[in-house]
């Protein structure tokens, strides 16, 4: 908008780079990015605007372009990973250097980063404080309104084809995707409309529920930039006002304090970007950590044996999602029943959600392992079984992801193992055939678990 309010004609260019210093997408990422360009340059052209697509490195690209357009200034959204934000510092003295603005403006967060600080001036590393000192001095901020027209150049430079760049997978593991997203502008304003007029005031309670849709679904949306958080933000407190709401009760929600959450993960990586690869608690360095292809090879296919971990990863595998609930339980099953490296979930969770964030990512990950801010301590570990029976107790979503269990009883569905053998054979199941036998035994993997973090806390205080 600030770009389109100069009055010159404007050049929409998406640069495509593998640069060694970046970190690759994963692939349920790069197909959603293929579809979301694919979404912006149908609602450019239909206001007469053309997106242009480049393969290659970001300053040769854009100092070609600049010349042969004869531009004066480069528009960018901010970006806020250390990665990209090295990056936009560079491009920003290359192209001073030939007489080129650089102009770079907020919006993929609610705060910048480094405005948010404790009382010591140091960055926050717990969450609540964080969010009670944040929340205060939020300002919800009209959304700029959709362009009507653009401000096209004499002549389009030529653009790559989308194709090019590769994002699509050659197999067809992807399939299911299309039928549960529509990455996009428009979708992401519809599943926001129909979240907060419908799923508003009751996420607090259903979120939890992995069998019922009560989550926003806005995730990815948000991480590619389809949506911002402040058009989430005013979405929902008109919808609150209208229905005799307080702004103060709608920030104040739940649902808001989890996208303060997202405002956090950034908020970490930007102070700690050495938390994407090391443990934000350093005595964690040490701790004994297994390596066991074939265990963590059952995680991800969702052969563990635990139907709630199971039914998790083959929902992640054939929709690029999984439920936050779900999530938790599948991260501490990975980091403290198997006793696997809370990395390899992370680079999992990176190759297999659509909506893979580097800061959410990192911050979750060290969050379930306890190595992180605000961590979840290493000695709360979840139970799969009543983790099941607690927010899957219907069985709705086990039966859906697991159909070799669909004619077992709520009562054997959450630890069928447990079931008699007339009982399995009555719902057409051979444990160790037709579905696994658990990979490890809970409790007994609890105990190897705490004797391993008592054994590294006993190496620290050595």
């Amino acid at each position: 908008m600030a770009a389109i309010e100069t009055g010159r004609p404007v050049i929409p260019l998406y640069i495509q780079t593998e640069a060694p210093s970046s970190r690759r997408q994963g692939a349920a990422s790069r197909w959603w990015l293929h579809h979301s360009l694919e979404s912006l340059s149908k609602d450019l052209n239909a206001i007469g605007g053309k997106l242009i697509m480049r393969v290659g490195d970001p300053a040769s690209v854009l100092a070609t372009m600049c010349k042969s357009a004869r531009a004066d200034a480069v528009y960018v959204s901010k970006g806020y990973e250390p990665q990209m934000d090295a990056q936009d510092l560079s491009l920003a003295n290359q192209m001073g250097q030939v007489g080129i603005q650089w102009k770079s403006f907020p919006g993929h967060l609610l705060w910048e980063p480094e405005t948010i600080r404790n009382k010591s001036g140091k960055p926050f590393q717990v969450f609540t404080p964080f969010w009670k000192s944040a929340s205060q001095s939020l300002k919800p901020i009209t959304p700029l309104p959709v362009p009507t027209h653009w401000p096209a150049p004499v002549v389009w430079p030529k653009s790559d084809s989308l194709s090019k760049c590769n994002y699509l997978p050659s197999t067809h593991w992807d399939q299911g995707f299309s039928t549960v997203w529509a990455p996009g502008e428009q979708g992401a304003h519809e599943n926001l409309k129909r979240f907060a007029g419908q799923k508003f005031d009751s996420y607090q309670v259903e979120r939890d529920f992995p069998a019922i849709e009560g989550t926003s679904r806005l995730s990815a949306h948000l991480h590619f930039g389809e949506i911002t958080p402040n058009q989430i933000l005013h979405e929902c407190l008109q919808v609150g006002v209208q229905a005799g709401k307080s702004s103060l009760s709608v920030i104040q929600s739940t649902f808001m304090r989890e996208i303060g959450w997202r405002e956090f993960a950034h908020h970490l990586l930007i102070h700690f970007p050495s938390t994407t690869e090391r443990p934000l608690r350093p005595e964690f360095e040490s701790f004994p950590w297994r390596k066991d292809s074939e265990m963590l090879a059952a995680w991800q296919k969702g052969q563990t044996g635990y139907p709630i971990v199971d039914a998790g990863m083959r929902e992640l595998w054939a929709t690029g999602w999984m439920h936050n609930r779900v999530r938790m339980i599948v991260g501490s099953f990975l980091v403290k029943h198997l006793l696997m490296d809370w990395k390899e979930g992370e680079r999992w969770f990176w190759n297999t959600l659509v909506d893979a964030d580097l800061a959410n990512n990192t911050m979750g990950w060290q969050w379930i392992a306890g190595c992180g801010a605000d961590a979840a301590p290493y000695f709360r570990i979840f139970n799969p079984i009543t983790q099941s029976e607690k927010f899957a107790g219907n069985g709705n979503y086990v039966r859906r992801w697991i159909p070799e269990l669909k004619d077992l009883a709520d009562a054997h569905l959450h630890a069928p193992w447990k079931a008699s053998a007339s009982t399995l054979e009555g719902a057409g199941i051979i444990l160790g055939k037709s579905y696994p036998n658990p990979v490890v035994n809970h409790m007994i993997a609890r105990e190897t678990a705490l004797d391993a973090y008592q054994r590294m806390r006993s190496t620290k205080k050595k």
